[in-house]
């Protein structure tokens, strides 16, 4: 599985992310070790307000697992990894906390451990520990023999349409696949030596190079919505300075915006709402399946969690009815009976806490394979939906250029368009019904 670990502050943020039950489908705090609270916004909170005793800004250490997509990994594997993690890290018996998230058919963890040594006060030192925790990654893969990511074999194979938080959000305002847009930027870069050569492989998608307020060379879509172009390409400032030259020569956001409104007609703008709506009509059938699903699944969980409370404090019961008490209870202590039995109960607790652990295990690896069907069909609708948007990029950008070169208006083109295919639909209507005469296909009408 893949680790991703950082050093940071800010708990309340923290804990406000790990228990967010809106982006997530599932949220499960499975454990907290070595804390005075029994939530998971106190027990951050209370690492804090110890870590102010010291000079550390950055008290928690954030480690993130996420096994491959179809993977059926349980509650012991995942515990395996926190623990061997832990050790690598050189945190063993730090507090730590351990919650479960799962979205879109998968599950992951995240571990969040106190950095600071309470009896020393003064942070635990995590030198080197991206190095340290690819070696982890590298070695579950082994052990769990999955297949290897082409990127922790060589590093120089990472997946260069990796893209970061703020990315994914902003592919989602425009209801784009954040895959495909970097995919474009990072094509269009590598096949591109100036800045007029970068202009012309954008336009082709319908983007439009302009100059940032504050991201010095930035890209526009039909839209209006803004790209950093280093960072949607993958290349450093610099460089992207040094090959397109002062961002002050390009128009600026406003200057394209307003540039792109003048050749928006009103039909281009239906087209775009019709691509939209189609969209939206489709998703809400899938929504509703998708939030019908979950709250089932939360119910069946509930349900299991309720049953094995109680039958785990009958079964207590029952354990602790075995244990003599009275004169009878001391006499089976000389004798050690007692002890025998209370070993018993012990290892009864013990095997009923892998069966409780096994049954969730289980109903948590067929809700998960469910809910898989359900994300292949989602994800081919946002698919579909990514090259419809793709497309009519390509077409606006097409028709913008047109109206530049001819000094036509939009609607003129469509109107042009619009007649021409009126009129070869006719042809073929008349081919079809033999009334067409004329040119060197003509058919005669059949008698």
């Amino acid at each position: 599985m893949i680790l991703k670990g950082s050093q940071r502050g800010n708990a309340a943020q923290l804990a406000r992310h790990l228990m967010n039950v809106r982006d997530n489908e599932h949220v499960e705090l499975y454990e907290l070790r070595g804390f005075v609270a029994e939530e998971l916004d106190g027990a951050l909170l209370e690492a804090e307000a110890i870590a102010r005793g010291t000079r550390c800004k950055q008290c928690l250490f954030s480690l993130s697992l996420n096994p491959p997509a179809n993977a059926d990994v349980s509650v012991a594997e995942f515990e395996a990894a926190v623990e061997m993690a832990e050790s690598r890290l050189g945190l063993e018996g730090q507090p730590r906390a351990i919650v479960f998230h799962e979205k879109e058919g998968r599950r992951h963890a995240h571990v969040v451990w106190s950095r600071i040594d309470g009896a020393e006060m003064k942070a635990v030192p995590l030198p080197f520990y991206k190095r340290r925790l690819m070696d982890v990654s590298k070695e579950l893969y082994l052990t769990h023999q999955w297949e290897m990511p082409r990127g922790l074999i060589d590093q120089s194979l990472r997946n260069p349409l990796n893209f970061t938080r703020a990315e994914w959000q902003q592919a989602r305002r425009v209801q784009h696949d954040p895959r495909l847009i970097k995919a474009m930027f990072q094509s269009c870069w590598e096949r591109s030596d100036s800045a007029g050569a970068l202009q012309n492989a954008l336009e082709e998608h319908g983007y439009w190079l302009a100059r940032g307020d504050r991201r010095g060379h930035v890209v526009v879509d039909f839209r209006g919505e803004v790209y950093a172009l280093a960072r949607w390409s993958g290349v450093k400032t610099k460089e992207v300075r040094a090959r397109l030259g002062d961002p002050k020569e390009l128009p600026s956001v406003e200057e394209i915006r307003g540039r792109i409104a003048e050749r928006m007609t009103d039909q281009l703008h239906r087209y775009v709402q019709e691509v939209d709506t189609g969209y939206r009509k489709l998703e809400p059938s899938a929504e509703f399946k998708r939030l019908n699903m979950v709250q089932r699944h939360r119910d069946e969980r509930a349900a299991l969690e309720q049953d094995q409370r109680a039958r785990w404090e009958a079964e207590t019961q029952a354990r602790s009815e075995r244990l003599p008490k009275g004169l009878g209870g001391l006499w089976s202590r000389v004798t050690g009976k007692y002890a025998k039995i209370r070993r018993q109960n012990e290892y009864e607790a013990w095997q009923a806490l892998q069966r409780d652990r096994a049954e969730k295990d289980q109903i948590i690896s067929r809700q998960l394979e469910e809910r898989r069907e359900l994300q292949t069909t989602i994800d081919r609708m946002r698919e579909n939906r990514a090259q419809e948007v793709k497309a009519l990029n390509k077409e606006i950008a097409e028709y913008v250029r047109m109206q530049e070169e001819r000094g036509q208006s939009l609607s003129e083109i469509f109107g042009q368009k619009a007649g021409k295919e009126r009129e070869a639909k006719g042809r073929d209507v008349s081919r079809k019904r033999g009334l067409y005469r004329g040119g060197d296909d003509a058919l005669e009408p059949e008698l």
